[in-house]
């Protein structure tokens, strides 16, 4: 499903034209509002290299426990902002779950053109930093397989641009994200590679054509993997359920992919958690697809959703991962998903606070602190007079920091140069 935060840049506009863009509309009387920039917009779909000391080699062979070592509680975080915002506000959540340790950072590449599916964006470079102050860390980065990836493109253009990519026309693309990373010293990157294939939300979605998807899939892992120095992981994460197309359907095969991920959130509505366990393609066909291929598992996005505030699902998804030991998990902490920075969900917020305080920390866990989630700036009430509002979509404006507003007035106010 597509959402706000992360990866959802529809209609963005590349970081040098917005620069022009906004020197132009100031020249013109533009007025910065002050927004909360890079904030989710839409309704969200619901969007690591594990360390060598605490994760297996991928093998071709089913494993008694493939997904962490035992004894171990897998490692977590959140989803907390796709900028430099999500790096620094892990820090407070871990504060605010009694000092527990928050393992894995993630965030999204925006997929609204070629060059931020690159990795040019400079939030890399602060994810970067993160992942470099501890051996332990895992970084998770999702990364879309087409430009124009949330702009509903039907699919016979879908059809014709997967078998593009599995022609190679879009190597040097990847090509160039694996070379970023590796310069950035963060060659271990967990890459979430063309996540929700078997939805309709996406370009990248299998549908159209899953035989060219899953070729595709090769080719670009096999492009990634050319590169010196890279360590890359390449979770495979549909979303949970059949969706449009069974995700069985989409699997490219063990040798190009290390875990086997789900994005599962708290849907639909009326939905147990028993029932989301056992669908068809659900939790449980996860795990045990996963135990078949020798494969860890994953749930890089899940949360609250359809059922509002629900503390059931909260405590069976905290113990599910508990018992299946996923690699890594993040949960999705925005409305309606989260605990932490949205405040609509008091009783799923208790139970993830009491079962995570003061997890993976040295010694005994710390009492609670008092919450203290991040401050999102709001627009203002009222703007100033003949001034109306330009929609450049959050991409532009977390650059320009805040919404442009144009006066209309502006005429007027120039120099008499008469």
């Amino acid at each position: 499903m597509a959402r706000p935060r992360r990866g959802a840049y529809r209609g963005r506009l590349p970081l040098i034209a917005a620069g022009a863009l906004a020197s132009l509309v100031f020249a013109a009387g533009a007025v910065a509002a002050p927004g909360a920039t890079g904030a989710p917009r839409d309704e969200p779909s619901p969007s690591a290299t594990a360390t060598p000391s605490d994760s297996p080699a991928p093998t071709d062979a089913p494993s008694e426990s493939p997904s962490a070592p035992a004894g171990k509680y897998p490692a977590f975080g959140a989803y907390l902002d796709y900028g430099p915002d999500g790096v620094t506000r892990m820090e407070r959540l871990s504060q605010w779950l009694g000092g527990a340790e928050l393992r894995v950072g993630h965030t999204y590449l925006p997929g609204d053109r070629w060059s931020n599916i690159e990795g040019t964006p400079t939030f890399l470079d602060d994810w970067a930093k993160w992942r470099q102050r501890s051996d332990d860390r895992i970084f998770v980065l999702n990364v879309p397989m087409l430009d124009r990836n949330e702009d509903r493109v039907p699919d016979a253009q879908v059809r014709s641009l997967l078998r593009r990519g599995a022609a190679g026309d879009f190597d040097a693309h990847f090509k160039a994200l694996a070379e970023r990373l590796v310069e950035l010293k963060i060659p271990d990157t967990v890459l979430v590679l063309g996540w929700e294939m078997n939805g309709i939300t996406y370009t990248h979605r299998c549908g159209p054509d899953p035989e060219a998807w899953k070729a595709y899939w090769k080719r670009i892992v096999g492009v990634m993997r050319s590169v010196p120095g890279q360590k890359f992981r390449f979770d495979f994460t549909p979303s949970r359920g059949r969706d449009a197309v069974p995700w069985t359907q989409c699997y490219p095969g063990d040798d190009t992919v290390d875990i086997i991920g789900m994005d599962s959130y708290d849907q639909p509505r009326g939905m147990a958690f028993d029932e989301q366990v056992s669908e068809p393609y659900g939790l449980q066909a996860q795990v045990d697809f996963a135990k078949e291929h020798g494969k860890p598992v994953s749930y890089p996005e899940w949360g609250l959703f359809r059922n509002g505030d629900n503390a059931e699902y909260m405590r069976r998804m905290l113990a599910w991962m508990d018992e299946h030991k996923p690699l890594y998990n993040t949960l999705t902490d925005y409305c309606p998903h989260g605990v932490w920075q949205c405040s609509d969900n008091p009783r799923a917020s208790e139970v993830y606070r009491a079962t995570l305080n003061g997890r993976d920390t040295v010694g005994n866990p710390t009492a609670p602190t008092t919450p203290q989630p991040p401050v999102t700036p709001t627009l203002p009430a009222t703007r100033p007079p003949n001034c109306t509002p330009l929609d450049l979509g959050d991409w532009v404006e977390y650059w320009i920091g805040g919404t442009l507003c144009l006066r209309l007035d502006w005429w007027e106010r120039l120099p008499d140069r008469s």
